[in-house]
């Protein structure tokens, strides 16, 4: 069984081209020539990751039912869906149509901030690998997949509150810390349960 559920990961075409560009990116990086800066840079990449994923959650994924019926459904398919139905494996991976472009601008304007190929790619090399722990903590989440450390059981916990408890916390899906600077990781004890977890529609 577990075979089978890593395969639904590593082969899910989004992921797999996210794997193939990392991978890539990756060789070019070495080819020319690992430094110092270069791995500063990809450890900028992560942390631009956590913090865009948490932003990008909370504010954007979690806007009020908007009237334009495009936006509604941009916003069904990206996350409003998901929690109507939190284990259905087509609306569990972000769509390469929204991943790619985002991650290609947010790449292009690191370009000219440091204003090298090898940085930048070093920079979205950090960028992808994030993305790639994010889904891959979310699809645990999501699947009967048990975490072996106490941290993995943590992460798995709290994304299952945002989903079944209160969605108005706990947006951290690839590490919660970052809920704890916006205040948004909170004990379940404290929380009420939310009538409209499970349908962000029905918000007023």
């Amino acid at each position: 069984m577990k075979r089978g559920l890593y395969r639904d990961f590593f082969l899910h075409f989004d992921i797999f081209v996210m794997l193939v560009l990392f991978v890539g990116m990756t060789c070019f990086v070495i080819l020319k020539g690992l430094t110092w800066l270069s791995l500063l840079y990809f450890v900028i990449g992560l942390i631009t990751y956590m913090f865009t994923e948490y932003l990008t959650h909370r504010f954007i994924f979690h806007l009020k039912t908007p009237e334009n019926p495009f936006l509604l459904k941009f916003l069904k398919r990206i996350h409003y869906d998901h929690h109507k139905d939190p284990n259905d494996l087509k609306l569990l991976f972000l769509p390469l149509w929204y991943s790619l472009p985002n991650l290609i601008v947010a790449i292009f304007l690191f370009y000219f901030f440091a204003g090298t190929l090898i940085s930048t790619v070093s920079f979205g090399l950090g960028l992808i690998l994030m993305l790639l722990v994010y889904e891959w903590k979310h699809y645990v989440a999501h699947r009967p997949i048990k975490p072996v450390t106490k941290l993995g059981l943590w992460v798995k916990k709290t994304h299952i509150l945002h989903h079944y408890k209160n969605e108005n916390y706990w947006y951290g899906v690839s590490t919660p810390f970052v809920d704890v600077l916006f205040g948004t990781l909170k004990n379940e004890k404290d929380v009420e349960t939310s009538k409209t977890a499970k349908d962000l529609e029905k918000r007023a």
